[in-house]
């Protein structure tokens, strides 16, 4: 089993070094969904709901919280995003986010993926909350990262 990087010697958290790590260019692929009732799928497609556009809200949304990993997770290192991108698919049960976060650095990109994507889901929830009491988020997960030399 590998051993936890965010623990010292003593079982205390602490931040990582990676002051030795080259820098490489990274990508992080996250995925998520939020399992909402039809009529609340129809209020989206319309753009009926009261708070406006849904999709568009919550893909800035995520954009804005990817940026802002580094403040809202202790641990995290605080790094030059070149890229959040996060796409959003209406379904018949609800909806997909998707996003993918790129940078040239010295540590990867989950955290900023895997961020943007809850929170695009958390404001999803938020917009449609009046209108289903019966929503679910779920399934976020890091689909796919990479790293590559510069």
């Amino acid at each position: 089993m590998n051993e936890l990087s965010h623990i010292d010697e003593s079982g205390k958290a602490r931040m990582v070094d990676v002051s030795h790590k080259k820098d490489q260019f990274r990508i992080a692929v996250a995925r998520g969904f939020i399992r909402l009732s039809p009529e609340t799928v129809q209020l989206i497609r319309e753009n009926q709901v009261k708070k406006g556009d849904v999709l568009t809200v919550a893909q800035i949304a995520g954009i804005q919280a990817g940026k802002k990993t580094s403040e809202l997770i202790p641990l995290c290192h605080p790094l030059a995003i070149t890229r959040i991108e996060v796409l959003t698919s209406l379904e018949e049960n609800g909806v997909i986010v998707t996003a993918e976060a790129r940078c040239t650095g010295q540590t990867g990109v989950e955290m900023e993926a895997l961020t943007a994507v809850s929170v695009a889901l958390l404001t999803i929830y938020d917009m449609c909350k009046a209108a289903d009491k019966g929503m679910v988020i779920g399934e976020v997960r890091l689909v796919e990262k990479s790293k590559t030399d510069v």
